[in-house]
């Protein structure tokens, strides 16, 4: 199995762990690192939808919270009738935390689809924008 199959079926397992009881929408996130530990995150729902995070995030911060730094390509698992993107903030904060990022959505299905962050969000604000 190779190492995308990996992210992937990573994904896809997380996406199981969800606390979605509002939505229903399950979403699993499983984030690589440079020195390729994987990092993986579902999405926990609050009664109070603002509250919400997704999986990305979730998979995001458990990483720099263990110190780790630097990202290869992340994996986004949703069972929907189209692959799912990271919504708009998630785009953010994963800009914030890598200038470049492979983006693979899938399903279980089997269906996937390849971006790079910058494809789906071109246009960021960043840290130059601050001085």
């Amino acid at each position: 199995m190779s190492a995308v199959d990996e992210l992937i079926a990573a994904a896809l397992a997380a996406r199981l762990k969800a606390h979605a009881p509002y939505s229903h929408f399950l979403v699993g996130a499983a984030l690589e690192a440079g020195n390729g530990r994987v990092f993986t995150g579902c999405n926990v729902e609050s009664a109070s939808y603002g509250l919400t995070i997704c999986a990305e995030r979730t998979a995001l911060f458990k990483a720099i919270s263990d110190g780790v730094r630097g990202f290869r390509r992340i994996a986004v698992a949703a069972e929907s009738p189209e692959l799912t993107p990271p919504c708009g903030a998630c785009r953010q904060v994963l800009r914030d935390h890598c200038d470049e990022l492979e983006i693979i959505l899938c399903n279980p299905r089997g269906e996937t689809k390849v971006f790079l962050l910058s494809e789906l969000y071109p246009h960021p604000f960043h840290d130059k924008m601050l001085s």
